[in-house]
């Protein structure tokens, strides 16, 4: 204990959202092996202990690459920005037209000789916010102008949605509403803002319409589904009345770790719905206690943007910090059915190996982030060295 003490007070940075993180990823491991029986049942004769060690095994990966990119100094992305987001482009379009198919849904790409797959679309949302922090940092003389801007900042977020929406239209939704509130963080007008919005618009109405006329290629139908069946708000669809169930049967105090009735019938309980095996086993406390860790990573990165002396870091650690927030709210949204089934995972604690590795490697970037600006107030404590934004981001140096 006191070795894990004297770790914890060597960390630099936030160690709040230290805490946070190392919660989160606990919990991982307690809900993915609590929910993940019926899986075990059907690929590995019930052999639970196979999907417990995978999943330890991604959040020490998970811990691993937090720890990485905490080390790595943040602003040296800000030059690997436009060469990371070519490469995701290419990577969607690879996917988009070779990529494995899961439940009619090509999102993936295998990775050879491991057996694994890594959904692209995770590296390229990273990449999308990191181009833009840096490119609303480096560029305020560009954005001011609607016609110089649209190459530099809003045709990479109209390309990555177009291209991601087909078959990951909530994925695509979730993109485009953080890199919204990012441009907003960045000053950009609302006129600017309306204009992207449109664009985004008619991009989403003709991916629908060609969906009508490729169904193979685009899931419109699923999607014409999904809105029906939570319009109705009947219970008609099976795992909304099982996310229901298990939310019920956990009342304040839930069963017990490992007690869930519910992850035997509902479907991905490991994944889309795990905040549902979480109300049912640590009840009602246990869900708002997962609520009120997002909340806090979101409150302790507005702290870190607000004493933040460079535009670069401030923008790209809100944004990050969005795009965790906004993914987790929507999928506790799902599973209390105020919101249409999306397939959105529940951040940081939702079984998979792409999602925990790119999602930890956030939460490293926003700890560099922290760290940096801590350095910044160390040296000079008499110094008022704060911003506030969106009203006073002070543009970074050019680092073209």
């Amino acid at each position: 204990m006191s070795n894990i003490v004297t770790l914890y007070q060597r960390l630099k940075g936030d160690k709040q959202i230290w805490m946070i993180a190392t919660f989160l990823l606990l919990a991982s491991i307690l809900a993915v092996y609590s929910s993940i029986g019926s899986m075990a049942y059907r690929h590995k004769g019930g052999n639970t202990e196979y999907f417990l060690i995978e999943q330890i095994t991604y959040v020490g990966l998970g811990f691993g690459f937090m720890w990485l990119f905490y080390r790595f100094d943040y602003r040296k992305l800000s030059r690997l920005a436009p060469y990371m987001l070519l490469i995701c482009l290419g990577l969607l379009v690879y996917t988009l037209f070779f990529g494995h198919e899961i439940h009619n849904a090509k999102r993936w790409l295998m990775i050879p000789f491991i057996n694994k797959t890594i959904q692209t679309s995770d590296l390229a949302k990273l990449a999308l916010y990191i181009y833009l922090a840096r490119t609303l940092a480096t560029k305020q003389d560009v954005i001011k102008d609607m016609r110089a801007a649209w190459i530099p900042l809003f045709l990479p977020i109209v390309l990555i949605c177009a291209i991601i929406a087909p078959n990951n239209l909530s994925t695509a939704l979730i993109i485009f509403v953080t890199a919204f509130l990012m441009l907003f963080i960045g000053r950009i007008s609302f006129k600017f803002l309306f204009s992207l919005s449109l664009v985004i618009s008619i991009v989403g109405v003709a991916v629908f319409l060609l969906g009508l006329i490729f169904p193979n290629h685009i899931r419109t139908e699923t999607w014409i589904s999904r809105v029906q069946n939570f319009l109705k708000q009947d219970d008609s669809t099976f795992q909304v009345v099982q996310s229901k169930i298990a939310i019920a049967n956990g009342g304040w105090n839930g069963l017990g770790p490992g007690h869930s009735l519910q992850k035997n019938f509902l479907p991905e309980a490991w994944s889309d719905f795990i905040y549902s095996i979480i109300c049912e086993e640590y009840g009602l406390i246990g869900g708002i206690f997962v609520m009120i860790l997002y909340m806090w990573l979101l409150i302790r990165c507005v702290k870190i943007v607000i004493r933040s002396p460079k535009a670069f870091g401030a923008i790209l650690a809100m944004g990050l910090c969005l795009d965790i927030v906004i993914n987790a709210f929507a999928n506790i949204c799902v599973s209390v059915q105020l919101l249409p089934a999306t397939g959105l995972t529940l951040p940081m604690i939702s079984k998979g190996g792409t999602s925990l590795i790119m999602y930890s490697i956030s939460f490293g970037i926003i700890l560099s982030v922290s760290r940096i600006v801590e350095g910044y107030i160390d040296l000079d404590k008499n110094v008022d060295k704060s911003i506030v934004l969106p009203q006073n981001i002070q543009p970074d140096e050019n680092t073209n």
